[in-house]
């Protein structure tokens, strides 16, 4: 394909160097500086303003154009023209920050010429929120229009399922069990298959069965009794304020933010009238110590500073904090943070990248979620009328070994599927799948 990405910051640096590997990438960046880092990429670099139309009438034929500068602005009207210049035959993406243009991680606004609108803030949050609310979990995906989930959990050394085999746990149609991470290896796993600790297992699920789910694999202990969950929120910028916004209300929450901005604190304290907002700064020893950081359930924090993020979590878990998330804009510092004590790190970037490989993979793809760690994928097809795999038993298929299909939706009706199932047309087939599967899995769906 022919890409053209707008802005060489970090998303758009690091998408141009996703796809520059097998695509022919396109990079207009008005800052001379990022754009001479982008220069070290397979990609042919601009220097001019991607919303301008002139910079872009100039430009060859392209198929997909992805505007990822920071202004929001500028990535909607230059996906604006891109549809014009290239009479809506390109597919465009525009990442946004502003409330005042989504509602929700990921969108759809045709009707303005941007074929997908990406809030990479607004999907860490809901991200974040998730993990707030499922026990023991330390990474969630949401598909299906939230009637079906993905959620990663830790096994520690004293969770029941360790030494079991799979075929023995009773699952009872309840979810599938995707891979099982273990000493950097991803196993699709069998019935044979043993759990062990630290295990890092990711199972899929009908969200309505999450209950259920967290008794399997993150069951209660004895004396943990029902409470509010404490909870502690450092920085209240766009990613803070979305979490926030999500929680607020929750009279289950005890939430306390910390905010270095006063002017911040000030515009934000009657937007969230449930919460406690400190106008202070994190780093204080004093100031976490007093305010009882070490009773906290969670700590997040997600500032703008990757090093003031590691700082403050560390001091949270030193206190006696129960669970640490943090937020790193360089996604190869999460195995970092996790190794020195968060229990979970997270980065804005992959929404944005999860959404551009979508559109470059397969138009049948409803969407898609990279796991970097495990090497894999979960792909959300639609099935067709023409696709080889409808109407066609499960027992039947030709499925690749490297991949596991964990859920179908049909209409309303959420299904783990067996070998006497039939796929039919307009089925979401959820798909959990390693690299080396995808060749296979296209030609099942289109």
């Amino acid at each position: 394909m022919k890409v053209v990405v707008i802005g060489a910051g970090e998303v758009g640096y690091n998408i141009a160097k996703v796809m520059s590997d097998k695509n022919e990438v396109i990079v207009i960046e008005n800052d001379a500086g990022r754009a001479a880092l982008a220069n070290e990429l397979d990609a042919q670099v601009i220097v001019g303003n991607g919303a301008n139309a002139d910079v872009l009438k100039e430009l060859p034929k392209f198929d997909l154009f992805v505007a990822v500068s920071n202004n929001d602005e500028i990535n909607i009207l230059s996906c604006m023209a891109a549809k014009v210049i290239s009479q809506g035959k390109c597919k465009t993406i525009a990442r946004v920050s502003s409330p005042d243009y989504i509602k929700k991680p990921v969108s759809q606004k045709s009707e303005v010429g941007v074929d997908v609108m990406v809030c990479p803030e607004l999907s860490l949050a809901s991200e974040i929120a998730e993990l707030l609310y499922i026990r023991g979990a330390i990474s969630v995906e949401v598909f299906a229009e939230g009637k079906v989930e993905m959620v990663e959990f830790l096994l520690l050394e004293d969770n029941p399922l360790i030494g079991q085999l799979l075929r023995y746990v009773r699952l009872n149609q309840i979810c599938t069990v995707c891979a099982i991470l273990r000493d950097g290896n991803t196993i699709i796993p069998n019935g044979n298959s043993v759990f062990m600790p630290l295990d890092r297992v990711i199972v899929i699920f009908r969200s309505k069965d999450i209950e259920k789910v967290e008794e399997i694999f993150s069951p209660k202990s004895k004396d943990e009794k029902r409470r509010r969950k404490k909870i502690f929120l450092i920085g209240c910028g766009g990613i803070g304020f979305y979490l926030a916004n999500l929680i607020d209300k929750d009279p289950d929450i005890d939430l306390k933010i910390i905010e270095k901005s006063e002017e911040r604190c000030l515009e934000i304290v009657d937007l969230l009238p449930h919460s406690l907002i400190l106008n202070g700064d994190a780093t204080d020893i004093d100031l976490l110590r007093d305010e009882g950081v070490g009773d906290s359930d969670f700590v997040v924090s997600v500032t703008d500073s990757d090093e003031k993020n590691l700082l403050c979590g560390l001091m949270a878990k030193h206190f006696g904090a129960k669970k640490v998330i943090g937020r790193t804009s360089q996604p190869d510092y999460i195995p970092v943070f996790e190794m020195v004590g968060f229990d979970v790190a997270l980065s804005t970037r992959n929404a944005t990248i999860n959404e551009v490989l979508r559109l470059t993979l397969n138009t049948v793809i409803e969407s898609l979620r990279a796991i970097p760690h495990a090497g894999s994928e979960i792909l959300e097809y639609v099935v067709t009328e023409k696709s080889q795999i409808a109407q066609k038993f499960i027992r039947d298929l030709n499925f690749p070994k490297e991949a596991i299909i964990s859920m179908i939706v049909r209409g309303d009706e959420t299904i783990i599927p067996r070998g006497a199932f039939q796929v039919l047309p307009d089925d979401r087939v959820i798909v959990f799948s390693k690299p080396e599967a995808y060749s296979k899995l296209n030609k099942l769906f289109k």
